[in-house]
């Protein structure tokens, strides 16, 4: 697919679909309330359809509305259904995680799988805390597929390392009121991607369960059951989505690149997600950012200026900086990113391989990148590594750049279907 320049300083107002990550921690959690839960501006993407499916399989009750992006999952109690499943889940890190944990409080034999880019992705370090709560779970030396023979958590003390995904944390404290006993966990490493790990403990505090923490070092949960709690934000039984940060991400960052403004609607600077940092990077580079209560505006920098950022928080906007980074008037380091290389591809390596091939000089590191700014660049076929992030990131390129065609476009149906027809509001 060929980009398009767009030779005018922009003026757009775009909607991006609802947050993955909200959409998923929901999903889980609802499935483990008592009572019916809708979702409203759910995700439907690939990701999303992959872990509705898995439940459905297990035998929860969903009803998905795709034409009204709702999602309406009763749950059961901290019942899994199914006493036997094999669940297929793709690509989606976070719906394997999740499910794992999820799997280990049934009674019976399930086995969770995936293609062949999940079965490269390690899961060693929630199989070995699962063991440690009392599951037995079976991998391929630490990656999927796992065989988990279910007999519930026996809950206590756990230890678990936090520098590979911030998702092994979160699927073991989304599951832990269902353990037999209070479950404590201890960290040892340092974490990444915090703000997920936040993210996760204000879903369960929608749903009434509070978790308590010494910072990001360890965290007990009591016993408790899931149940959607009413606030002004929350009405009846409908659970709100906010619209994803991560996706908005390429749209605060195009008038970086075009100039003019581009504002996001759904989304404010008091979301529960943690890539809305990803605006003070852009500060940082000379843009402008206004909001309101629904929205958030960015508009382009008069000289945009690069900058020297650690990302390990934000990893998935690194790409996105990556993108913006050649057309600033000084260098920039991209820093933290080193859990990126086992994402849906090796991040870093194929940043500075697309970059190279379009004309930009990168230096690659064992935890990011450095970026120069570009004169003059080359005509190129972007490739994608099938990753949805590699497509959506490169496509801000060819708005101001000839010649830049994306290869493999359909893969941002992981979790932006209409990412595309979207960009092309900016005209």
């Amino acid at each position: 697919m060929q980009i398009v320049p767009i030779r005018h300083p922009l003026r757009a107002t775009v909607r991006v679909p609802g947050s993955k990550s909200l959409t998923n921690r929901a999903l889980l959690i609802a499935s483990l309330a008592h009572g019916t839960t809708k979702l409203a501006n759910a995700l439907f993407s690939d990701d999303s359809r992959y872990f509705a499916n898995a439940l459905q399989t297990l035998g929860f009750a969903l009803h998905l509305d795709e034409s009204k992006s709702e999602i309406t999952v009763t749950g059961r109690g901290g019942i899994i259904p199914a006493a036997r499943a094999e669940l297929f889940i793709g690509n989606a890190g976070t719906a394997a995680r999740f499910l794992s944990a999820l799997l280990a409080l049934g009674r019976g034999e399930f086995i969770l799988d995936g293609d062949a880019r999940m079965r490269e992705r390690p899961i060693a370090d929630l199989v070995d805390a699962l063991t440690q709560l009392g599951a037995r779970v079976e991998s391929i030396n630490g990656f999927p597929p796992l065989t988990i023979h279910a007999s519930g958590l026996t809950g206590g003390r756990v230890r678990l390392a936090g520098d590979i995904s911030s998702q092994f944390l979160s699927a073991l404290l989304m599951v832990a009121p269902y353990a037999k006993t209070p479950v404590e966990i201890q960290l040892t490493t340092d974490l990444n991607s915090k703000p997920y790990v936040d993210m996760t403990l204000a879903v369960m505090q929608d749903f009434g369960v509070t978790a308590q923490r010494d910072g990001y070092r360890s965290f007990s949960v009591p016993l408790a059951s899931y149940k959607l709690q009413g606030t002004p934000r929350i009405i009846g039984n409908s659970y709100p989505i906010e619209s994803d940060a991560s996706a908005a991400s390429y749209f605060f960052a195009a008038p970086a690149i075009c100039g003019g403004s581009v504002r996001v609607d759904n989304i404010s600077r008091d979301s529960k997600q943690g890539d809305l940092a990803f605006l003070d990077v852009l500060t940082l580079m000379g843009c402008r950012v206004s909001q309101g209560e629904t929205f958030i505006e960015v508009s382009g920098a008069t000289t945009l200026r690069g900058v020297d950022v650690d990302m390990r928080d934000i990893p998935d906007t690194a790409q996105t900086l990556a993108a913006v980074a050649p057309f600033a008037s000084s260098p920039t380091r991209i820093r933290g990113i080193a859990s990126a290389r086992l994402k849906e591809t090796d991040r870093v390596r194929a940043v500075c391989n697309e970059l190279t091939r379009l004309g930009v000089r990168v230096i690659e590191h064992e935890d990011g990148m450095t970026i120069h700014p570009c004169e003059k660049f080359i005509p190129a076929t972007v490739q994608t590594y099938n990753d949805h992030r590699m497509a959506m990131a490169f496509s801000l390129i060819g708005l101001r750049v000839d010649g830049v065609s994306i290869e493999n476009p359909n893969c941002v149906s992981k979790t932006f279907p209409f990412f595309f027809e979207t960009l092309e509001q900016l005209r």
